[in-house]
């Protein structure tokens, strides 16, 4: 376990949010998320008892996109929910995220177009982690840091690795930058 080690304690509930890319044979990509939540006991609902072993969520979200990050469709799916149909009615809402950019503000459109009543509050949650496992998923393959920062057009000559000062570790100032990106140690980013 890379985390300290606990005190004594008992697995209550379990959530699970996986996130998986595929390129299509027809040049767009397919991100797909899931959310389960599970507990490891019969759970009580309003709707009546979920027993041990079936989840009391189980939700898909699949967005596909262009080699520009734009959404050019969408689909939700609610296989197990605490209300049935009733919450897989706001599944059709995930359509209108088609025509979004994962990089241009898509986190704040996404909650403005899914927020309340209108969509799911878990399927809005994932749809958050969307633009970095997109940007994860190009990485290597449609990207290449020799060929540029693909947000800016900027060749790698004139501009550095998208991902440079962008977290903690890969700080201009830093020693990851100092030691295998040192063209750009103390680079300040234009504003």
């Amino acid at each position: 376990m890379p985390l300290s080690p606990p005190v004594s304690r008992k697995l209550r509930h379990q959530r699970v949010i996986r996130l998986e890319a595929f390129e299509r044979d027809d040049g767009l990509w397919d991100i797909e998320a899931r959310l389960t939540d599970e507990k490891p006991r019969d759970f009580p609902l309003a709707t009546g008892v979920r027993p041990n072993g079936l989840p009391i969520h189980e939700l898909w979200l699949r967005i596909t996109i262009d080699r520009k990050l734009t959404i050019v469709d969408a689909e939700a799916s609610s296989v197990w929910s605490p209300y049935g149909q009733q919450c897989a009615e706001s599944n059709s809402a995930y359509r209108s995220l088609i025509g979004l950019n994962l990089l241009q503000n898509f986190r704040r459109e996404a909650n403005k177009l899914l927020r309340g009543v209108v969509g799911c509050t878990h399927l809005t949650e994932m749809c958050a982690v969307l633009p970095t496992a997109a940007v994860q998923a190009f990485a290597g393959d449609v990207w290449k840091i020799e060929d540029g920062n693909p947000f800016t057009g900027h060749s790698a000559k004139d501009q550095p690795p998208f991902q440079l000062g962008q977290c903690h570790a890969l700080r201009f100032d830093g020693p990851a930058v100092r030691e295998f990106h040192p063209r750009w140690v103390d680079y300040t980013p234009e504003t």
